[in-house]
């Protein structure tokens, strides 16, 4: 790979499917190897995206709303953090993406796929991740490991059909973007998921 352009590799799944808990050992991998790495997360990853990141997470608001608040921080996210990173040469790691809004305000909501592809063309129409890293569980597992942790969201709220919708549309993508997106079974421990994520940037590298 050429050392001038930045790599950016994203990581989605539901929420409980684990991928938070492997970011930093990514980015340790990652620094091991010599690369500068650029951690950040959407919502949010700017001043105005984590204010926007709070709304998103704790208010109740229009379907469009939602969509509209979750590109607008994206923009700025590209615009702020992504964008120049990747033009410094630096790799960038960032905990959710684009395909989290298919998943979530498009399986999970059911906002047509046309409009947020309109979104996606318009917010960034010649960038998408290197790599994506999709942690998948089966919902009982993700429901257990989020009740076992703190206060949830309101999306982490949403019953267990809206999660299944979400996971479908996930899936649904990986399969038709089998280049990017590699999926990674989180359902075993924390060592088995790491070796699998070693595994699969070796294959990617």
């Amino acid at each position: 790979m050429s050392a001038a352009r930045g790599r950016f590799i994203t990581f989605e799944g539901i929420d409980g499917a684990g991928k938070s808990t492997h970011i930093g050992y990514v980015t340790a991998l990652l620094e091991g190897a010599g690369l500068t790495v650029v951690s950040t997360r959407e919502p949010g990853g700017t001043p105005l995206g984590e204010k926007l990141r709070d709304l998103l997470l704790h208010e109740r608001m229009h379907l469009d709303t939602e969509a509209l608040l979750m590109f607008a921080s994206r923009r700025e996210h590209l615009a702020q953090v992504i964008e120049p990173a990747i033009a410094r040469g630096d790799w960038v790691l960032s905990d959710r993406f684009t395909d989290a809004s298919f998943a979530y305000q498009g399986g999970g909501r059911g906002m047509d796929r046309a409009r947020l592809d309109a979104l996606e063309a318009w917010v960034h129409p010649h960038l998408q991740p290197d790599l994506t890293l999709l942690f998948d569980v089966p919902l009982d597992v993700a429901r257990a490991r989020l009740d076992a942790t703190r206060t949830l969201d309101k999306f982490e709220q949403e019953e267990a059909d809206f999660f299944g919708r979400c996971r479908a549309e996930y899936l649904r993508r990986a399969a038709a973007c089998p280049g990017r997106i590699v999926v990674i079974d989180s359902t075993g421990s924390i060592d088995d998921v790491r070796a699998d994520l070693r595994a699969a940037l070796e294959k990617w590298l």
